[in-house]
């Protein structure tokens, strides 16, 4: 098992490595994430706060009351009545590609890559953070009383609605996807929209994102960059609302929410989460939120034999390195990825940042497993796998997760984790779920470039 300085020296080589949580523990808490909300620097105290399953609940429960508003604005979600949902499958031609043998477990995906609307696991927290501010402005202007009941949300669809919501704007920073989620759900209900990118981001998503009326506005920096410009520009204007993917709540529910389908998807699948049918789950990672929030909903909702670890490029480990360096108040250390020699560089442009969400880490110390780091070769050979094995399409950041039961079960890490939580006696009745995180919307020639990458690389490994 490698000591804390020689999971360093394979971080600052860009060599993967995996490292395993110590505080992790097994209760069920309300989390407290009062300092890891406030501007870094903050010189008062911030005020307190903390979160649980009820707020959970209250996150499932605004998306409820718009489903119906979201089927009329969104013809794909027609038929399923405007619900955010994504298949859970089996994966058995690529299980034993991952390194899970028999006798392992079986292995499914979360396919998050093939959500309606925004193509990506940023429809969850995108879409219920925009939902929730649009239901303050419509509430503060007599559009929806102020104690939900049986309102029909489908009047916020309205001209008069609308031209409500155009004297508002909303803006993010983003390399991509959470952009996507943000300005497709804005620009639909009406708000002005605008999106601050990265050098990172692909150019096709800035195409999709001006195709549906948003303003993009594209930066040289990175990613960290681009959130603090669109960060101080929102400041300026007191009818802009600004999605703070480093410390956003209503976008770290809207991602914890999705547990309750999960919950429902293996209960109708027949598989349990036990001390006897451990559940390893397994989360492509960039600044934190999406898979934190996803991560705390397990814990708060399936319990703590859900064991979650995440998927980070070994040039962009911002989570890791927070993990093991940082401090989750204001005031402590915030360590980047650029501290440990890494340039954050990497195809998997969703995963491109260079310093995590504090939010995030705070939510994770006692919840999350662990953290393994990912080559972009394996990246693209993973894409053109699943693509060959299950017929799955996705873009290299979300095919992150599928390196996880290689480093759980076959590294040094991985079984001293298993020894640990006394989980060796059960593999053969434990679930690992690869949650995949984008791609739907990957154009097809960009999408058969990462493909033909994949396929050479798999060539040469054989």
């Amino acid at each position: 098992m490698s000591t804390p300085s020689e999971t360093i020296t394979l971080l600052k080589e860009s060599l993967p490595a995996f490292w395993i949580n110590p505080t992790r523990n097994t209760s069920v808490v309300a989390l407290e994430v009062g300092s890891a909300l406030a501007p870094a620097g903050a010189d008062t105290p911030p005020a307190a706060r903390s979160i649980s399953l009820a707020d959970i609940e209250a996150a499932q429960s605004r998306f409820e009351r718009f489903a119906p508003l979201l089927a009329r604005l969104f013809p794909e979600l027609a038929a399923c009545g405007g619900a955010i949902e994504s298949a859970l499958s089996p994966l058995p031609a690529i299980t034993a590609a991952l390194g899970v043998a028999d006798g392992g477990g079986r292995v499914f995906a979360k396919q998050d890559h093939a959500l309606p609307v925004a193509g990506s696991i940023k429809a969850r927290g995108g879409l219920h953070e925009v939902l929730e501010y649009a239901e303050r402005v419509a509430v503060a202007h007599g559009l929806l009383p102020a104690t939900a009941g049986e309102v029909d949300y489908v009047a916020l669809a309205s001209e008069g609605a609308r031209a409500v919501f155009a004297r508002h704007s909303v803006a993010v920073g983003s390399t991509g996807n959470l952009g996507l989620s943000i300005g497709v759900i804005a620009s639909a209900l009406g708000f002005r929209a605008s999106v601050h990118m990265s050098a990172d981001a692909k150019e096709w998503k800035k195409q999709r994102l001006r195709q549906r009326g948003v303003e993009v506005v594209e930066h040289a920096g990175d990613y960290a960059q681009a959130v603090a410009q669109g960060r101080a520009q929102a400041a300026t204007d007191p009818l802009a609302h600004f999605v703070d993917d480093e410390r956003s709540l209503s976008l770290f529910l809207g991602y914890a929410a999705a547990v309750f389908g999960l919950r429902r998807q293996l209960a109708e699948q027949g598989i349990a989460v036990d001390a006897e049918h451990p559940l390893f789950v397994y989360l492509p990672c960039g600044v934190g939120g999406a898979p934190a929030g996803i991560a705390f909903g397990i814990r708060q909702i399936l319990g703590p034999h859900a064991h979650c670890f995440f998927a980070e490029p070994v040039q962009s480990p911002c989570v890791l390195v927070h993990m093991m360096d940082g401090a989750d108040g204001p005031q402590g250390p915030h360590p980047t990825v650029y501290d440990y020699g890494l340039q954050n560089r990497t195809e998997a442009d969703g995963l491109a940042v260079p310093q995590a969400s504090r939010l995030a880490s705070a939510a994770m110390r006692a919840v999350l497993g662990g953290i393994f780091t990912v080559e972009d070769a394996q990246l693209m050979r993973f894409v053109y796998q699943l693509e060959q094995a299950e017929g799955l399409r996705v873009e290299p950041s979300a095919a992150a997760g599928l390196a996880g039961p290689a480093m759980l079960l076959g590294t040094a890490e991985g079984r001293s984790y298993l020894r640990d939580w006394q989980l060796e006696d059960h593999l053969a009745q434990s679930t690992h779920l690869v949650w995949t995180t984008g791609g739907l919307f990957v154009p097809p020639a960009q999408y058969q470039q990462f493909w033909a990458i994949g396929r050479d690389l798999a060539a040469q490994q054989a």
